[in-house]
């Protein structure tokens, strides 16, 4: 019989009703962690205290009815049928084999099922004890244990707790047994939950033993203490299995003084709790309490003599040899002999003698708090000479960054730049947890980004560069103030600056949903990125790119335009980030010369030729990622070792006209002939060389906008339409930008490129 056939019957197994239970029966006595010091009253006036060998102390007491125990069920019968006389609880069958200091054992009932070498069933008992209706449950440290190679049982609890649980142990030949181990091979325990008042067990077979009869012909299944018993190989040819474990491994049983926990038993009559004692409430879960002697004290403290005062200084004598003991209640005090000084004790400073020589304590202690005072006096001296340190340099750096002429900025255009908030280096640091690492959204080449906490609740970005021009300075500044005073719902909100630092850090408005890039390119597990949904955030870019062109105080043009500079929020909203490389360009001028910046695959190629700047640069990145947006593809991919540009392959699609068999398999399913045509012939206007020829930014976002407004094709399905509500509540990383190789072809350099872009553009970039 396989394995699996073996699960599959225990399984079956736990389906069977439990066995009828057993006669009510009691439990394991916990009483006082105290001992009970020799001599002392352990039993109610006039009540014998032993039965046989068993010592039995109050709240039980020999005697049916006698009045010597607490209650009827902590009555103890003492048998003189037998020699010597046995105690069982109360009137039913479980005799008490020990009563200790906190808990009761009982002599064990072993369920077992042998069989013939036929498989014939020669012998069939089970085992089961019930204590409902008693002050007693059954204590954790007893298990479910079953002996036996070809066995499986159920142990199935009631009263006081629901609970089911089973075994199954089996081997093939007696070489599998492994000594001293109850895991499964010829042995399996399970264990029981606290409170658990009865239990019946079930024993059966998976193949009658036939298969192994030749070395185990019967299966046991019992409950007892755990540390009880522990398996041989020699139990399962052992006849007198059995017995030997009836009578050597008990059930242990908890007990408690009624139901009411303390606080509630207190307030009664009967409240058991004799003097100099306390009350703890029973651990079980079924109420109840026990009694505990104060510390100091031994005995019995359900007996009004009980609890009595431990006199430490006849039995144990903690005081040093020079020291004198004077026993108080509950405790003691240790002195010293005359000509002696200390605290007396001997695990204290014990009894030195006194005498004319030199003071050694009182010399040590007035060196070792001299040096204590000494090093507080330096440590303190070291940090204020340190704070004033790092007060300076912050002050040097503010000053060095332009902070005063931002204040005279602020101060003298108040009513404009009141948005410009200059952050303290101290507040940035306790929001980003002094830019802990767990706190860092992104890194790269130009710097790292880090997620701050301000003390308003408000969530932040800072942007921490490594490298800063002090000879722009003034143009830094001015920069800062007027893109601070961008306004617009799909632009990223500068919010301010710190000027504390080495490297001026700036701080923007935290944009919670990710990068456009990461979700163009890992696209497939997000089914709110539809064709209507692709639309959309392009218009949403291209309004924000042509609002800074032409409407901003300043016109501003981005110069870095890319699918990771367009960030994502809750909502999906697009967002414009990333104004590192940005150039403000005065409004007599329609080109400004400066330094190549950008990043490959999006950058404008006349501007990489000629370094003139124009709105047209970035007019033409933007073509970039519209063609990201329909075709799925990275602006650069590496295939057969050649670096394939998307904007060229996607010009050279459409000339060949090839534009549906390069777009992504969803937006050529959603889009209607109309869009698609009239998206491509826009992106292709967008990628002219010549700047001259491309659309403006405001025409590329009028056409955006128009082509939304474009019916879909009539058997688009209506739910690739649908746009989920609950995905847009997700949350994802904003600044983390996960490389995946692009689904053509991939290009790890150009991944850590990307990488490296999204960071800040150095401030010291050459006008």
């Amino acid at each position: 019989m396989n394995m699996f056939l073996h699960y599959a019957l225990f399984h079956l197994l736990l389906l069977l009703p439990s066995a009828p239970a057993a006669s009510p029966n009691t439990t394991d006595v916990t009483t006082n962690s105290h001992s009970i010091a020799a001599g002392a009253t352990i039993t109610k006036p006039g009540c014998p205290s032993k039965c046989g060998n068993l010592t039995v102390p109050f709240p039980f007491g020999i005697g049916l009815g006698t009045g010597c125990s607490i209650g009827s069920w902590f009555d103890v019968n003492c048998s003189t049928s037998f020699d010597p006389p046995r105690a069982f609880i109360a009137t039913g069958n479980l005799q008490i084999l020990d009563i200790s200091d906190n808990e009761v054992r009982v002599k064990n009932f072993v369920g077992a099922r042998c069989y013939n070498r036929f498989g014939v069933l020669i012998r069939n008992n089970t085992a089961s004890i019930n204590l409902a209706s008693t002050p007693f449950s059954f204590s954790d440290s007893n298990k479910f244990t079953i002996v036996g190679c070809d066995d499986f049982a159920l142990i199935a609890g009631s009263e006081g707790r629901n609970f089911t649980s089973g075994c199954v142990s089996l081997c093939s030949n007696s070489e599998d047994l492994i000594e001293g181990e109850c895991s499964g091979i010829g042995c399996c325990q399970t264990a029981i939950p606290k409170g658990l008042k009865k239990f019946n067990s079930n024993l059966g077979s998976l193949g009658n033993h036939k298969d192994i009869w030749s070395f185990d012909s019967c299966g046991y299944a019992f409950l007892g203490d755990q540390h009880s018993y522990t398996f041989h190989k020699s139990d399962l040819f052992d006849q007198t299995f059995q017995n030997w474990t009836t009578e050597n491994v008990p059930v242990v049983i908890d007990w408690a003084i009624g139901d009411q926990n303390c606080s509630d038993a207190q307030k009664s009559n009967d409240f058991s709790c004799r003097g100099n004692s306390f009350c703890v409430d029973s651990d079980t879960g079924l109420g109840g309490y026990r009694c505990i002697c104060l510390p100091g004290y031994e005995g019995n403290p359900y007996l009004s003599s009980g609890c009595t005062d431990v006199n430490e200084c006849e039995n144990i004598n903690p005081c040093d040899e020079h020291g004198i003991c004077t026993n108080t209640p509950g405790s003691y005090n240790c002195s010293c002999l005359e000509g002696y000084l200390g605290d007396g004790r001997k695990e204290g400073r014990g009894c030195i003698a006194q005498n004319s020589q030199f003071p050694v304590i009182k010399f040590a202690l007035g060196v070792g708090f001299g040096f204590l005072a000494s090093i507080i006096a330096v440590t303190w001296l070291y940090f204020s000479i340190k704070k004033r340190k790092l007060i300076k340099l912050r002050d040097k750096f503010f000053q060095q960054n332009g902070g005063m002429l931002l204040k005279q900025q602020i101060s003298s255009n108040e009513g404009s730049v009141n948005s410009t908030k200059i952050f303290t280096a101290e507040e940035l640091e306790k929001a980003t947890n002094n830019y802990a690492e767990d706190r860092i959204l992104g890194r790269g080449g130009y710097g790292t980004v880090y997620k701050g906490l301000l003390s308003d609740h408000r969530i932040i970005a800072i942007k921490k560069s490594r490298i800063m021009d002090q000879s722009q300075i003034e143009q830094f500044i001015n920069e800062v103030i007027i893109l601070t005073q961008v306004n617009h719902r799909n632009v990223v909100k500068l919010l301010g600056c710190c000027l504390e630092t080495e490297v001026p850090m700036l701080v923007y408005e935290y944009v919670s949903n990710g990068t456009l890039f990461n979700h163009i390119h890992n696209s497939a597990g997000m089914p709110w990125f539809s064709w209507e949904n692709r639309l959309r955030i392009a218009s949403e870019a291209s309004g924000a790119l042509a609002y800074l062109h032409s409407a901003a105080a300043m016109p501003i043009i981005h110069r870095d335009v890319k699918s990771p500079n367009i960030l994502l929020d809750e909502y999906y909203t697009a967002k414009i980030a990333d104004f590192g490389a940005s150039r403000l360009v005065p409004i007599d001028q329609t080109q400004v010369t400066t330094l190549v910046q950008g990043t490959l695959g999006y950058l404008d190629p006349e501007y990489f030729h000629t370094s003139q700047l124009t709105e047209k640069s970035d007019v033409y990145s933007f073509g970039v990622v519209l063609a990201e947006l329909m075709t799925g593809r990275k602006p650069l991919s590496n295939t057969n070792d050649e670096i394939k540009s998307l904007a060229t392959f996607f010009v050279v699609s459409l000339k060949e006209n090839r534009l549906f068999q390069i777009l992504e398999p969803r937006v050529l399913r959603e889009g209607s002939l109309e869009q698609l045509r009239a998206l491509g012939e826009l992106v292709r206007r967008c990628l002219r060389l010549h700047g001259d020829e491309r659309p403006t930014m405001k025409e590329v976002a009028m056409e955006l906008e128009g082509l939304r407004k474009f019916t879909k094709h009539p058997w688009v399905q209506q739910e690739n339409q649908e746009e989920s509500v609950g995905l847009m509540s997700e949350q994802s990383d904003l600044y983390t930008v996960t490389i995946n190789p692009d689904h053509a072809t991939g290009d790890s350099n150009s991944g850590q490129h990307l990488l490296d872009s999204r960071m800040i553009y150095p401030i010291n970039s050459p006008r």
